[in-house]
């Protein structure tokens, strides 16, 4: 179907249809023209050239998105479908480049994107960390869900320490002293989203007036598995010394956390409390009790970077590295503690 074909129909000149479908002084034509013509067009399924488009305009109107595995993971693929939906609003095309966290796929896909004259780049990672970027990754690069080790680049990340805060503040306000923090173990190299959760669980206990207590401290691999073995140490503690809540680094070892409990005879939350972090699908909301958590915005990361990339939102606006909320969801796997009458007819006296 060409061009031709959507004038002959729609009653106009292909010069008509031309500047109104690639955007060329459209303005300058009544509104019930255009309406006329895109209507036309969407019916017979005719597209502009956008190859010929880019050629006119000097954009290809394209957007290349460098990742290590958040295409194949069920965790954060939230960040691609989100840039993917605000790049068909804006009529943009997106290619994706799934590297495995490989530094000669990420070269080559520099490369090959801009090659192919994409008008910017989205570079993201799965886990929150520090990274190396390619060499060649433009200075406008916009950054999801890492911190580049060197290089000024825009950066959209996860406020994981306020997100962490709420948790324990929530837990706290719940009448909970005796709080654990399950920590991941998988450091190598040492994950940011591990030191900021570690310490807004250490601040908001010292805020709170509560002495941490290193034997509620414990890492395990940041998994199921890991967070059951974690949580057995923890309540092969004393009974007066083991917590009352668990605070876990992610909702797999949260899980872990569920099956120790109950390995020990324990119920959740009339025994014990626990929060996760990651809100991950087919955990938080299907185990029993459903778990509260914290949820990762990893749609309005991708949202929001891809925004940045096609100047939908203005980035002198923006700060430099923009810190997304990481609300906190809660659900059924908290109790509130009843007040301890010893306690209360001491502050009494």
């Amino acid at each position: 179907m060409g061009i031709r074909e959507v004038a002959r129909q729609a009653g106009v000149s292909t010069a008509t249809v031309s500047r109104i479908l690639n955007d060329r002084d459209a303005g300058s034509f009544p509104e019930a023209t255009r309406k006329h013509v895109q209507q036309t067009a969407d019916r017979l399924g005719y597209r502009p050239n956008m190859l010929a488009r880019g050629l006119r305009s000097g954009r290809t109107h394209t957007v290349g998105l460098i990742s290590d595995m958040i295409a194949t993971t069920p965790y954060a693929s939230g960040i691609v479908a989100a840039a993917q939906s605000v790049a068909q609003d804006q009529g943009w095309l997106l290619f994706l480049v799934n590297t495995g966290g490989s530094a000669a796929v990420e070269a080559d896909a520099v490369r090959a994107l801009q090659a192919q004259q994409v008008d910017g780049i989205i570079y993201a990672s799965m886990a929150y960390r520090e990274v190396d970027v390619p060499e060649r990754l433009p200075p406008d690069t916009v950054l999801v869900n890492c911190l580049a080790r060197a290089g000024d680049y825009r950066t959209v990340v996860p406020d994981d320490y306020g997100g962490a805060r709420s948790a324990v503040r929530y837990l706290v306000d719940a009448g909970h002293r005796r709080i654990a923090f399950v920590d991941t173990d998988e450091k190598d190299p040492d994950p940011i989203a591990s030191r900021l959760r570690r310490t807004a669980y250490l601040d908001v206990l010292n805020e709170a007036g509560i002495d941490p207590d290193p034997a509620l401290q414990v890492e395990g691999v940041s998994d199921s598995f890991g967070g059951r073995a974690a949580v057995d140490r923890l309540l092969a503690l004393p009974v007066n010394h083991r917590p009352t809540a668990i605070f876990c680094f992610n909702d797999r070892m949260a899980g872990g956390a569920y099956i120790a409990a109950r390995r020990h005879g324990m119920h959740i939350p009339t025994d014990v409390s626990i929060i996760g972090f990651d809100d991950q699908a087919l955990i938080a909301a299907e185990i029993d009790p459903a778990l509260t958590t914290v949820g990762l915005p990893h749609h309005e990361m991708g949202r929001t970077a891809m925004e940045l990339v096609l100047g939908v939102r203005d980035p002198r606006s923006t700060p430099q590295v923009l810190e997304l909320e990481c609300p906190l969801i809660v659900r059924e796997s908290v109790r509130a503690l009843a007040p301890d009458p010893a306690k209360s007819r001491r502050r009494k006296g």
